[in-house]
């Protein structure tokens, strides 16, 4: 309950800001708009791609705790400068001129770099949190009891819908305290927030099982690629080498504890990936290459993970829509409910109130019925569950591509295609994506954090379950670059780009754009098909 708990306050504190970031850095830090997405974009993705490092330094060199412990208080640090910053006038840029010969002056020298100092410190502690926390609740559940099994499942499930409750509260009330009241109390909600996290977190520290860091992973990744490739260059061993080696049971558990060894079994080398069987094949060159069957078959089970993360980018390219383009298409509708204006920041209201529905719907309805049927512990296989969310992003894609074109009729009909007015349809026809996304956001986040933490070898379980938020920061670069290249590709013979700045929203092309997405979301599903039928699970969970 504590790390639930945690990650409630943890996210309320990222994305309090993160929501509502391009506001605040063009209305008050003066950017252009082009240049305060860049900003939010890149902010973004250093911060999940940082739970890399996070999840590195928890297997290599300390507990998951620790890294907990230690990023929580540099995002700290980090939200306070930013709470400092929007409070004094003295540390903002200049307010803007009323003359129009008179442009706005960005942010710069030293204020700027207070303000990138904030950023990126609070960057560096939500990663060094992503890349822990998951993997630091999984692991206070027992691997070999079934229950502990199913508890762990539920932990995942419940781990993402705390996280929506955070969103939730971070893009409403937040945003609205930002909006109406100042960004120093939405700075300042953030702050209490991630101390109120550190709080809870150390409430619960006595009962907590910690794992014992084994050293760097990425050390053993090299090591056995390297030492294939030198063995592969150098004259091979005779035929009966690998025989010979893999029953050799000293060699077996080598950097493995009991509990590890007994799950895996004697372990011996494998048909699969055979080029790195040369690591143990016949002597090597050097002492600091020499490896053990153990090493190389963990490298094998890394391996074989990294198609399954490389096929849900495009998923969460297409998730990136939820804080680009989704937004913009609402912003130039009806936003009115009764007498009440929806902000544009507060729509991933949507996808997070559909979240918070289905985790325990299908936590307590689903996965019971699916056990039932299938006779099996986990009802749905991790990989089944990163299915389904990428047929929902499928179909989430299809549908923005309808509700676009419905959009642009209208605006049409009203004669309001160069206009900025809103256009006399509900911004509620958005909600059909964002259901469908964020339906498709709940199955594969939460599939993909328990696949990775179970399937990955027990010293490098936090890396591994970090690849969830690398995946995410690679969907945000993805979409950047493929609106870049899209642009490029139509405006050339002096044709208007689909999504070009210079025309508004009523006239881009983002129906075809949203059909681009959709069909190479159908060719990566046909991708991750092939890559899926053909994994062998290596956990007891993922057999049943």
């Amino acid at each position: 309950m504590c790390c639930e708990a945690v990650e409630v306050l943890e996210n309320l504190a990222f994305l309090a800001n993160a929501s509502n970031l391009v506001t605040y850095l063009t209305e008050f830090m003066h950017f252009s708009l082009s240049r305060a997405a860049s900003e939010v974009s890149a902010f973004m993705g250093t911060a999940f791609l940082l739970a890399l490092l996070g999840g590195f330094f928890s297997d290599a060199f300390f507990s998951t705790f620790i890294v907990f412990i230690i990023s929580a208080f540099i995002q700290f640090l980090g939200l306070i400068l930013l709470t400092i910053q929007a409070r004094r006038p003295s540390l903002m840029p200049p307010p803007c001129k009323t003359s129009p010969t008179s442009p706005c002056e960005a942010v710069h020298g030293s204020k700027a770099a207070l303000l990138f100092v904030g950023l990126y410190l609070a960057a560096l502690g939500i990663g060094g949190i992503k890349g822990s926390l998951p993997s630091h609740g999984a692991e206070q559940f027992d691997e070999s009891d079934p229950k502990g099994r199913k508890q762990r499942s539920t932990f995942f499930n419940y781990f993402v819908f705390c996280l929506s409750c955070g969103a939730l509260v971070a893009v409403t009330f937040v945003v609205w305290l930002e909006d109406n009241v100042g960004w120093e109390w939405g700075f300042g909600v953030a702050t209490i927030s991630i101390f109120l996290a550190i709080l809870v977190f150390l409430t619960g520290s006595r009962f907590y099982k910690n794992r014992i860091p084994r050293g760097s992973p990425l050390t053993t990744i090299l090591k056995v690629l390297v030492a294939a490739f030198v063995m592969g260059c150098s004259s091979k061993s005779s035929s009966n080498a690998v025989e010979n080696f893999s029953m050799t049971p000293s060699n077996n558990l080598v950097g493995e504890d009991q509990s590890e060894g007994a799950k895996r079994g004697s372990q011996s080398l494998t048909n699969s990936l055979r080029c790195l069987n040369r690591a143990v094949e016949g002597k090597m060159v050097h002492r600091l290459l020499e490896c053990t069957v153990q090493q190389v078959e963990d490298v094998k089970i890394v391996l074989k993970m990294l198609p399954i993360f490389g096929c849900t980018i495009m998923l969460n390219c297409c998730l990136a829509q939820l804080s680009t383009f989704s937004v913009r298409q609402a912003a130039s509708m009806n936003r009115k409910i009764g007498n009440l204006v929806v902000p544009a920041a507060s729509l991933p209201v949507f996808p997070v109130v559909f979240m918070l529905i289905l985790a325990p719907v299908y936590d307590h309805l689903i996965i019971p019925f699916a056990r039932r049927v299938t006779k099996s512990e986990m009802g749905i296989s991790h990989l089944q569950r990163i299915g389904v969310g990428l047929v929902l992003s499928i179909l989430a894609m299809a549908v923005a591509a309808l509700v676009e074109l419905k959009r642009k009729r209208v605006s049409s009909e009203a004669g309001l295609l160069d206009s900025k007015q809103a256009l006399p349809i509900s911004f509620l026809w958005i909600a059909l994506q964002y259901l469908f996304l964020g339906s498709a956001d709940l199955f594969t986040l939460a599939g993909l954090l328990e696949f990775f933490f179970t399937e990955a070898p027990s010293s490098m379980k936090s890396l591994a379950t970090s690849l969830s938020w690398a995946s995410l920061a690679m969907g945000f670069y993805l979409n950047s670059a493929m609106v870049v290249i899209v642009n490029w590709m139509t405006e050339s013979g002096g044709r208007t780009p689909w999504l070009g700045e210079k025309v508004g929203i009523n006239r881009y092309r983002l129906d075809l754009f949203y059909w681009l997405l959709c069909i190479l979301s159908v060719v990566n599903f046909l991708h991750y098909l092939f890559w899926a039928m053909r994994y062998k699970y290596i956990s007891t969970s993922g057999r049943n």
